[in-house]
C-alpha cells in the first residue's frame, strides 16, 4: 500500500514538473525593457505601433513608481499628447534622437473635458516617456538630461 501511495506522487511530481517546464518552454520570460536616468530605472512597456502609440496608458487604474510606457516614433516630429481617457496623474517627457531631454509635462491630469485639450511640447522628439505623476520632479529631471535605454528596439 505504501509504494503504491509514494508511486502515485512520484507520478504526480512527474507531471507537474513536466506541465511546469512545458508553460516555460512556450512562454519565455520576456526581456524587460528600462530606461534609466541616472541611478533610477523604471522598467517600460514599449509602444510602437499605430494602435499602441494611440492608447497609451488609457483606462490604467494604477502605475507602479518604476513602471511606465516609452513611445518610439519611426522619425523625429512635434508630437502632442493627451489625456483622454487616462485615469491617472503622468509626468510625459519628451525626448530627441539622441535620448536628452527636450520638454516635460508634469503632472498631467486626466481629462474630464470633450474634446480633451492637447499637451504641446512645439520641440522635436523620437521617443515619450510617460511616468507617474511628480516621479520627473521628484527625481530631478531637467531638460537637456540624458535617458539611458536598455530596450530591444526592433
Amino acid at each position: 500500500m505504501k509504494r503504491k501511495i509514494l508511486l502515485v506522487v512520484i507520478i504526480l511530481f512527474i507531471a507537474i514538473l513536466g506541465t511546469i517546464l512545458l508553460a516555460l518552454t512556450n512562454h519565455p520570460a520576456e526581456k524587460q525593457s528600462q530606461v534609466c536616468f541616472r541611478n533610477y530605472c523604471f522598467y517600460v512597456e514599449l509602444s510602437k505601433t499605430p494602435e499602441e502609440l494611440s492608447s497609451g496608458l488609457m483606462f490604467r487604474e494604477r502605475l507602479d513608481d518604476n513602471r511606465g510606457m516609452l513611445f518610439i516614433f519611426e522619425t523625429e516630429g512635434d508630437y502632442p499628447f493627451w489625456m483622454k481617457n487616462t485615469l491617472i496623474p503622468l509626468d510625459i517627457i519628451w525626448l530627441n534622437k539622441n535620448k536628452e531631454v527636450v520638454f516635460i509635462s508634469e503632472n498631467a491630469q486626466p481629462c474630464k473635458e470633450d474634446p480633451c485639450p492637447s499637451i504641446e511640447p512645439h520641440k522635436d522628439a523620437k521617443y515619450v516617456l510617460e511616468i507617474n505623476g511628480g516621479l520627473s520632479q521628484k527625481l530631478g529631471f531637467k531638460i537637456g538630461d540624458k535617458i539611458n535605454f536598455n530596450i530591444d528596439i526592433r
